[in-house]
């Protein structure tokens, strides 16, 4: 299992002028010395108007940024939006290629549809037309990074015979993911031939394990991939906090933990009420329902630290400690953790400090890159 770098870019109240400053300024340090310790990736998520919780928008500049410092680690797009009018997909093209040919070939792609009401009705786009933009776009982004002349004619997007370029290093094209934390997503993925990020927040390894087993099952089934190969990949997400001792690691991340988990449920629930009040069906959101539920009966309010680490949802405590979880997503057929060292107000210093423990003493009980 390989280990990356996971970024939301928070911003924590209360905000001065200079808090996104510090906020970009800490994120290159923590990627430079990541990939000095042998993290194998750093990705960052795309999200838009969520205050506090991310404001990484504009994920493609920092990218080159951390593309130009670095020399090893890969930049993965945690995950590109593609529904429309987030990103077209000629531009999401060119973005990668650019990346991929100043990386010298380090780009993972990630794709994604969604999944808040503040960046759907945001941009004015129906939750119900998401999935079949996200693959239209795909299967457009593909045609451009793969053809030497692109021509298309699709149900969202048309393009008349045009060279997109440049074109990325990698051949045929940079390893293509998709995020997803219902299980009939884990099922679409690897039903398209695409590596998995399983974005199921404070998920134990055995459901993550049941998760991915769906997933292996339908890509080794998997004839004509959505890309030019099948990318079968596993990547799965949770936080992290690594200091000397089980109390001090405690002490860093348990508001912060909590903070995460508890918003992002709220966030995504947002999605469900949404369609509810328009008087609409679920439709590809039916997953939500649950999630919706629990923000309405405050069931989230009973989560506490106990649980998450109990549960092994996190990654919590010694080097000793945080290795002994860690083996538990091998087991369960992780390929690449996705690290969240950092969310809602963990400090710039105790983050380097999850960076140097884990480089010195857990990357080297697993395979480094």
């Amino acid at each position: 299992m390989k280990f990356a770098l996971f970024y939301e870019i928070p911003v924590a109240r209360p905000w001065s002028r200079e808090s996104e400053l510090r906020a970009y300024q800490n994120t290159l340090e923590q990627a430079i010395r990541g990939d000095e310790l042998g993290f194998h990736a750093f990705w960052t998520v795309e999200h838009h108007f969520l205050e506090e919780f991310s404001h990484c928008s504009n994920p493609e500049v920092l990218y080159g940024a951390v593309a130009s410092r670095t020399q090893n680690i890969r930049l993965g797009y945690g995950v590109r939006l593609a529904p429309k009018p987030y990103n077209h997909p000629v531009r999401s093209a060119e973005s990668a290629a650019v990346l991929d040919l100043i990386s010298n070939g380090r780009v993972d792609f990630g794709t994604g549809r969604s999944s808040t009401r503040l960046e759907l009705e945001g941009f004015g786009i129906h939750p119900n037309d998401t999935r079949e933009m996200w693959r239209e776009a795909i299967e457009h982004i593909v045609d451009c990074w793969t053809n030497e002349y692109s021509e298309f004619e699709g149900k969202h997007w048309s393009l008349p015979r045009r060279r997109v370029q440049p074109k990325p290093i990698q051949e045929p094209h940079p390893p293509i993911f998709a995020a997803t934390a219902s299980e009939g997503g884990h099922q679409m993925m690897g039903e398209l031939g695409l590596g998995l990020c399983s974005f199921a927040v404070a998920a134990p390894p055995e459901d993550v394990a049941r998760r991915i087993d769906i997933y292996r099952k339908a890509i080794s089934g998997c004839i004509k991939p959505l890309g030019k190969f099948v990318n079968n990949q596993a990547a799965a997400f949770t936080m992290v906090n690594c200091a000397p001792t089980a109390e001090e690691s405690r002490a860093i991340s348990e508001e912060s933990f909590l903070w995460y988990v508890k918003t992002s449920v709220g966030l995504i629930g947002t999605v469900a009420t949404w369609l509810k009040e328009m008087k609409q069906e679920l439709g590809t959101y039916d997953y939500l329902e649950p999630v919706q539920q629990a923000v309405e009966s405050n069931a989230m309010n009973l989560l506490d630290f106990n649980y998450l680490t109990g549960a092994k949802a996190v990654l919590s405590g010694t080097p000793d400690q945080v290795v002994e979880t860690a083996k538990e997503y091998e087991k369960a057929g992780v390929d690449l953790l996705l690290c969240l060292i950092n969310p809602y107000k963990i400090p710039h210093e105790k983050a380097m400090q999850t960076i140097e423990l884990m480089g010195k003493y857990v990357l080297p009980e697993f395979e480094a890159r």
